[in-house]
This record gives structure tokens, C-alpha cells and sequence, in this order.
């Protein structure tokens, strides 16, 4: 339990994906015009998962080490599988699609990138200021 208060910001964005992909929801959208626009969804929030997870990573240590990065990809990429698999066979309301769990999966992909630039630019900066 006292690890989680390191994880604020990833438990409750982790918490926040789960209830959007497990409960009901309004068949009917005004964004449902938008090419699209499930799959942006799904890439939106595992991306911020992602960032959420490498913020309170990075929060913890001055440089991380390179296999944080495959976790802030892997493990939002497999909650979304699971979730997927959830709401595939454990409810009626929803349905699970292998193209949502793509979206998942890409959307911690592009923040990891976008995360590992940040870093590996700070940390030049840093340097550079030595």
C-alpha cells in the first residue's frame, strides 16, 4: 500500500481507464461524426496512462533507467488487452475489439516516445549547464 502514494497520478488515471472501458455508456455522441473517433479515444487514454506512469516515475529519480520505458509501454499496452478481453467476455454492454487494443497499444507507444525525447533532452540540458 505504500507504494501507491508514489503512484498517485497512475492510480487514479489507471482507475479512470478502467470504469470508462468497463461501464455502460450512451450509445449516442455529438462526436460520433468524427472519423474514427473510438480509436482516438482509446489512444488518448492509454497515451495519458503512459505519461502518467513516467511522471510519477521521473518524479521519484533524477534519470531513469531504459527499461522504465518498456514498462510505460507494456503495461498500459497489456491492461488494455485485458480490458479488451473484460468487456469481450464478461459483460453484454460492450464489446472487444482487437483494433481497440491496437489503439491502446499505439497510443503508449507514441507517449513513451514522446516521454523518452523529453527526458533524453532535459538530460542534456542538464548536462550542458554543468
Amino acid at each position: 500500500m505504500g507504494e501507491i502514494k508514489h503512484y498517485k497520478f497512475t492510480t487514479v488515471v489507471t482507475i479512470a481507464v478502467i470504469l470508462l472501458s468497463v461501464l455502460p455508456f450512451h450509445e449516442k455522441t455529438p462526436l460520433d461524426d468524427v472519423p474514427f473517433i473510438d480509436k482516438w479515444t482509446h489512444c488518448v487514454m492509454y497515451a495519458g496512462l503512459s505519461v502518467a506512469m513516467w511522471l510519477d516515475m521521473k518524479g521519484h529519480k533524477r534519470n531513469l533507467h531504459p527499461t522504465t520505458y518498456i514498462l510505460v509501454w507494456l503495461l498500459p499496452s497489456l491492461l488494455g488487452g485485458l480490458l479488451e478481453l473484460v468487456q469481450k467476455y464478461l459483460t453484454t454492454y460492450r464489446s472487444g475489439e482487437w483494433m481497440d487494443f491496437v489503439a491502446d497499444a499505439l497510443g503508449a507507444v507514441i507517449a513513451t516516445v514522446v516521454c523518452y525525447i523529453i527526458s533524453h533532452l532535459c538530460q542534456k540540458r542538464t548536462s550542458a549547464r554543468r
